[in-house]
C-alpha cells in the first residue's frame, strides 16, 4: 500500500509546487551535458498522463536564443539535443537561465519552463598576453609597487575565483588585492633594491589557478628591465572614476578628463594618456582618449541592451628614460534610453480555420518583449481590425489570438490580421505583426444551375457524341466541396415516340460527369423521337454530397433526310393499270421505277393520262413534293401536274407523236438541300378501241394474276396468244354492248369514284396544291384545304389478292385499289392487240389509311391522304 501511495503524494507536491510556482516549471542542468541527457520527467511534471504528450502533440518553442533542449515525442521528457555552452549562452552572467515554451495542443496550453545551465570548470585562466615586459629603475625602492594585467576566467563562481603565485625571486613578490568579488588586483612588490649591473632582466613567471575541482592554471612570463633615472612614476588624483552616459549618446561626446601627476622634473614629468592593453579591441573602438590632455569621448553607438557598463583601464606614461607609469580605473554605466521598438513573434499559427469553427476558438499565439527596461520595457498589445478576431492575455507577453465572430468563407475567404505592440516609453515606440488566417470551406452550398429548365434544340442525324449543350451549375464552396459532377437523373420518352414502349433518357443522351458537357449517345431521329425531357442532376463531392436539379427539355429538329419514295398503283401490284392509272415496275429501290400508261390518239388537251404518287418520311417543307417533268423537255404532247403528279395531254395527240412516249418525271421535296426520286413513264399511243380493251385487260389481269417481265421477250409470243383469244371472244359477244356502256359513263355520267368489291369505302380529300403534309404525334387523319384546281374522288376498293409474306396472313381484306375516272371519246374494237407483260408487284411498304394494316410508327402524308407504314422500305 505504501509503495502505491509514494507516487501519488509525489505528483500532489508536484503539482501544489508548480501551482505556487506561477505555473512554471524549473529545471538545472550543467553545462557540456551530453546530446540525449534527460533534463526532467516534463510531461510528467505538468500532469500529462502516459501517452498524452504524443497524442496531445507536447512540443518546446524557445525565444530569442537557440535552445539545445528538446521534448522527447515519445516519453514527454526534457532532454540535450545540442552542445550547451553557458559562456557562449549567459557570458558572465549568473544564474544562466534559459527561458523556454512548451505547447500543448488539443487543447491548446501553454507552460512557461526555466532552465539553468549550471556552469562547471572548463575554461583555465587566461592571461591578455604571454609575455609582459616590464621596465624598473634601478632606483625604485624597496615596497615599490608595479601593478600587473591579471588572468580572465570565462567560468563563474567558484570556477572563477583566481589565486595568483609568483616563481620564486629574492627581488620581488606578489600582492594581490580583491577589491569586490568581480575584481582582483595583482600588483608586484620589489622586496630587495635592484642593480642594474648585477642583474638588467628578472624573468619570472605569473601563475593563475582557478577555484574548479580540479583545478585549472595559466601563466605569463614576466619579463622585467632594470633602468637607470626616472624614478618617480606619474599619479591620478583617484584611483577610480565614475561615469553616467545615455546610450544615445552621439559619437564624439566628452564624458571624462583624467589628470595624473609626477614629481619628477622635465622630460620625465611630461605624461602620455593611454587605454591599458587589458582592454580588448572592441572597447577601444567605443572610446577615444587624448594621449596629452587626457579628454575620453565616445568613438561609437552606445548600447545598453548590448552592454550596461564599461570598465576602462587608464595608464599615464611619463617620458622619463626608463618610463614611468601610473594607472587608473573608470566605470562607465549606460543609461537606459527608449530606442528599442517592441517586438513580436507568432510562436503557434493553427490555420486555415473552419468556417463552423465556434467562438472562442485559438487562432494563435503571440509573444511580445521590449528590449528597454523600466516603463520603457512595459509593452500593451491591441488587434486591428477588431472583428472577428481578439487578444487574449495568457502570461507577462503572451497572448492567444481568439475567434470572436461567426465566420463565413463564402463572404471573407481570408483575413489580414494586424497585432499591434506599443511601450511605455516618451514618446512611445509601436510595433506590429501581420497574420494571414485563411478560412478551409465547409460543405454548405448546394449546387445551383443558372436556369431551372433548358431548352435545347438537336438536329436529327447529328453525329453518335455530338455536343447538344453545355450546363453549368454553381457552387461557391471551393476544393472539393465546390467540384460538381453531372449526371442524367430521370426522363425518357414512352409511346409510339420510343418503339411501342419506354426508354430512358440516358438512352439518348448522356451528361459529362466534370464539364456539364450534353452530347448525343446515338444519332436523333426526327421521325423516332420530336421531344425528349429529362432532369440533369448535379452533385459537389462535400461530405455529406450536396445536389440540385435541372429540367432539359431536348427538341429534335427535322433534317431533310428522307428522299421521296414513289409508290405503287393504287391497284397494289404489276400489270396494266385501270384509266388514268400507270402500271408500274419496281425498281431497285423506293425511289425508283417504270410505270406504262395508254393513251388514245386523239386524245383532247388536258385528259389525265396517268397520276404518279409519291411519300416522304419527313415532315413541313421537308415533305412538301412538286413534280417536274425531266425529259423530253421542250413542248412535248405531255405535262405533269406540280404538286398533284398527274400526267395529263398538253395538246391533242397524234399519229405524228409516235406509238410510244417515254417520261421522265423527277419528283422533290422542299428540303435544304432537296432531295429527288426519278419516275420513267412510258405511254403507248394505241386507238381509242385498244385503249378501252387495255382497261378491260386490266380487270382480268388482276384475276388471273399475270406475271411476265418487263424486259423478258421469249414470253411475249405466249401471252399475245392468250390476249387474242380473249380479244376475240370479246369482240364477238359483246363488244358493241360494252363500248356503248363505257361511252355513256365516260360522256354522262359525273366524276364520282366507282365502288368495286366488297368493304367500306374511305373517303380522300386531294387537290393540286399537292402530297405536302404534316401530322402531329399519334393523328391518324388528314385532309389539305381545298384549292382551286381539281379535286378527285378517290374510293380504295380490292383488285388484287393479298400479296405474298407477312401482309398476306392478316385476316382482314386488303386495301382497295385506287381509281380515277377519266372521261373520253368511245373507243371502239377496231383490232386486236396484245398486253405488254408486267412483273408481279413486291408487298407493299405503305398502305393507304382507312385499311387493315397494323399501326405505323408515323403518319405519313401523301397526294392529299394519310399513308400508313406496313413494311420496310
Amino acid at each position: 500500500m505504501g509503495v502505491w501511495w509514494g507516487p501519488v503524494v509525489r505528483v500532489l507536491v508536484l503539482q501544489a509546487a508548480w501551482a505556487l510556482g506561477g505555473g512554471q516549471v524549473r529545471y538545472s542542468v550543467p553545462e557540456e551535458a551530453r546530446a540525449g541527457t534527460v533534463v526532467g520527467r516534463l510531461a510528467q511534471d505538468l500532469g500529462l498522463e502516459a501517452g498524452e504528450p504524443e497524442a496531445r502533440r507536447l512540443r518546446l518553442v524557445a525565444q530569442g536564443r537557440r535552445a539545445s533542449v528538446e521534448v522527447s515525442g515519445a516519453s514527454g521528457a526534457l532532454v540535450v539535443s545540442s552542445r550547451l555552452d553557458r559562456e557562449e549562452l549567459c557570458g558572465k552572467s549568473a544564474p544562466c537561465a534559459l527561458r523556454l515554451e512548451v505547447l500543448v495542443e488539443r487543447p491548446l496550453r501553454v507552460f512557461h519552463v526555466e532552465l539553468e545551465v549550471t556552469d562547471i570548470n572548463d575554461n583555465a585562466p587566461l592571461f591578455p598576453a604571454a609575455r609582459k615586459n616590464l621596465s624598473i629603475a634601478e632606483l625604485s625602492l624597496p615596497g615599490s609597487r608595479f601593478p600587473l594585467e591579471g588572468a580572465s576566467d570565462a567560468d563563474i563562481g567558484a570556477n572563477a575565483q583566481l589565486s595568483y603565485t609568483l616563481s620564486p625571486s629574492e627581488h620581488f613578490g606578489l600582492e594581490v588585492k580583491t577589491k569586490d568579488e568581480n575584481k582582483i588586483f595583482v600588483v608586484l612588490v620589489l622586496k630587495k633594491p635592484l642593480d642594474r649591473e648585477s642583474v638588467p632582466v628578472h624573468r619570472l613567471v605569473l601563475t593563475a589557478s582557478d577555484g574548479g575541482r580540479p583545478s585549472l592554471s595559466g601563466t605569463m612570463e614576466l619579463v622585467i628591465s632594470v633602468l637607470d633615472a626616472n624614478d618617480n612614476a606619474p599619479q591620478f588624483n583617484q584611483s577610480m572614476y565614475k561615469v553616467q552616459l545615455p546610450e544615445n549618446a552621439a559619437p564624439g561626446t566628452l564624458f571624462l578628463q583624467l589628470t595624473a601627476t609626477d614629481k619628477d622634473e622635465g622630460i620625465n614629468r611630461e605624461i602620455d594618456y593611454s587605454f591599458s592593453y587589458t582592454i580588448s579591441a572592441k572597447v577601444q573602438d567605443l572610446f577615444i582618449i587624448d594621449r596629452q590632455s587626457g579628454e575620453i569621448r565616445t568613438a561609437g553607438e552606445l548600447d545598453f541592451e548590448d552592454v550596461q557598463s564599461y570598465d576602462l583601464e587608464i595608464e599615464a606614461r611619463d617620458k622619463g628614460s626608463p618610463p614611468l607609469s601610473g594607472h587608473c580605473s573608470v566605470e562607465l554605466e549606460v543609461v537606459d534610453v527608449n530606442d528599442n521598438a517592441p517586438e513580436v513573434w507568432v510562436t503557434s499559427l493553427s490555420v486555415p480555420v473552419a468556417e463552423d469553427a465556434s467562438v472562442g476558438t485559438v487562432v494563435a499565439l503571440l509573444s511580445v518583449s521590449d528590449r528597454d527596461s523600466g516603463a520603457n520595457g512595459r509593452v500593451r498589445c491591441a488587434v486591428w481590425p477588431a472583428g472577428p478576431f481578439g487578444l487574449v492575455a495568457t502570461f507577462a507577453g503572451s497572448y492567444s489570438l481568439v475567434l470572436r465572430e461567426a465566420l463565413d468563407r463564402e463572404r471573407v475567404s481570408e483575413y489580414e490580421v494586424e497585432v499591434r505592440a506599443e511601450d511605455g516609453g516618451a514618446p512611445p515606440l509601436r510595433a506590429s505583426r501581420g497574420v494571414r488566417v485563411p478560412v478551409s470551406d465547409v460543405n454548405d452550398n448546394a449546387p445551383a444551375f443558372a436556369q431551372a429548365v433548358y431548352t435545347v434544340l438537336a438536329r436529327e442525324n447529328n453525329a453518335a457524341g455530338a455536343e447538344l449543350a453545355r450546363l453549368w451549375a454553381r457552387d461557391p464552396d471551393e476544393a472539393g466541396n465546390g467540384r460538381v459532377s453531372y449526371s442524367v437523373a430521370e426522363g425518357g420518352v414512352g409511346g409510339a415516340s420510343a418503339g411501342g414502349g419506354w426508354r430512358s433518357a440516358s438512352s439518348y443522351v448522356s451528361v459529362d460527369a466534370e464539364s456539364g458537357r450534353l452530347w448525343a449517345l446515338q444519332p436523333l431521329d426526327y421521325e423516332e423521337l420530336q421531344v425528349l425531357q429529362f432532369e440533369v442532376r448535379a452533385v459537389d463531392a462535400g461530405e455529406p454530397p450536396l445536389c440540385g436539379n435541372a429540367t432539359v427539355q431536348l427538341f429534335v429538329v427535322d433534317e431533310n433526310d428522307n428522299a421521296p419514295a414513289l409508290l405503287p398503283p393504287a391497284g397494289g401490284g404489276p400489270g396494266p393499270g385501270a384509266s388514268g392509272e400507270a402500271a408500274w415496275v419496281p425498281g431497285a429501290g423506293p425511289g425508283a421505277g417504270a410505270w406504262w400508261a395508254w393513251a388514245a390518239w386523239g386524245a383532247p388537251a388536258g385528259q389525265v393520262v396517268a397520276k404518279i404518287r409519291a411519300v416522304d418520311a419527313d415532315s413541313g417543307y421537308n415533305a412538301w413534293l412538286r413534280y417536274e417533268l425531266w425529259e423530253p423537255r421542250g413542248k412535248g404532247p405531255f405535262r405533269v401536274g406540280l404538286y398533284s403528279g398527274e400526267v395529263s395531254t398538253a395538246r391533242a395527240l397524234e399519229e405524228a407523236d409516235g406509238p410510244r412516249q417515254r417520261l421522265v418525271i423527277v419528283v422533290r421535296d422542299h428540303g435544304e438541300p432537296a432531295r429527288s426520286a426519278t419516275a420513267t413513264l412510258s405511254v403507248s399511243l394505241v386507238e381509242g378501241g385498244e385503249a378501252a380493251l387495255a382497261a378491260a385487260g386490266s380487270s382480268s389481269g388482276s384475276g388471273s394474276g399475270l406475271r411476265a417481265s418487263s424486259g423478258a421477250e421469249g414470253g411475249a409470243s405466249s401471252s399475245s396468244r392468250n390476249v387474242w383469244l380473249v380479244v376475240a371472244i370479246c369482240a364477238v359477244s359483246s363488244l358493241f354492248l360494252l363500248a356503248v356502256v363505257l361511252y355513256g359513263a365516260s360522256r354522262w355520267a359525273p366524276r364520282a369514284a366507282v365502288l368495286s368489291g366488297p368493304g367500306p369505302a374511305t373517303l380522300v380529300c386531294a387537290s393540286e396544291v399537292g402530297s405536302w403534309s404534316y401530322s402531329q404525334r399519334q393523328s391518324r387523319s388528314l385532309c389539305v384545304a381545298d384549292g382551286a384546281g381539281k379535286s378527285d374522288l378517290m374510293v380504295f376498293s380490292p383488285n388484287f389478292p393479298p400479296p405474298p409474306g407477312a401482309a398476306a396472313k392478316e385476316t382482314q381484306p386488303e386495301p382497295p385499289a385506287l381509281l380515277d375516272t377519266v372521261s373520253g371519246p368511245p373507243f371502239l374494237a377496231s383490232r386486236p392487240f396484245p398486253l405488254p407483260p408486267f412483273p408481279p408487284f413486291p408487298p407493299a411498304p405503305w398502305a393507304v389509311g382507312g385499311g387493315s394494316r397494323a399501326q405505323p410508327p408515323g403518319p405519313v402524308g401523301v397526294g392529299g391522304g394519310e399513308i400508313e407504314r406496313v413494311g420496310q422500305l
